[in-house]
């Protein structure tokens, strides 16, 4: 898959323009993500020497990204004929979105994002998925 993720509130707190702290789990599941064959592009509001502080801040800690604020590494977007900041993912993990990241409390929670990518689940599903599961009963007696 192609996935591109947010850096502010996502990979790190909110802090800009300067760089949060790293949101536990974020970083470690984004190099697996990409150990197991995807792409991960970074897609920032940040431009020029931010953009460039947040991709080296992520190189520091393992994170080296197919791209960043483009759709791959040769785009150029002075000379590309048709180039847009729009991106062309499988995936966007970003703190903005509708209904925000999956959270426990109040944290993005970087297991549920793996767990839906891997499971190729939506929200819905993976929210209701507890619900499908048989209930099981409780007490002493398997009846």
């Amino acid at each position: 898959m192609y996935i591109a993720v947010d850096f502010d509130g996502t990979i790190v707190e909110h802090r800009y323009p300067r760089i949060g702290k790293e949101i536990p789990f974020a970083i470690a599941t984004l190099r697996r993500l990409q150990e197991e064959g995807h792409k991960i592009v970074l897609w920032s509001v940040r431009e020029g020497v931010l953009l460039d502080e947040a991709v080296e801040w992520c190189r520091q800690q393992g994170l080296e990204f197919f791209a960043a604020n483009k759709e791959y590494p040769e785009e150029n977007p002075d000379t590309a004929r048709h180039y847009t900041r729009k991106l062309k993912a499988d995936v966007f993990i970003d703190d903005r979105n509708l209904g925000g990241l999956p959270t426990v409390g109040g944290r993005p929670d970087w297991g549920a994002i793996y767990e839906m990518i891997t499971k190729r689940m939506n929200y819905e599903q993976f929210y209701t998925q507890d619900e499908e599961a048989p209930k099981k009963k409780k007490g002493w007696w398997p009846f």
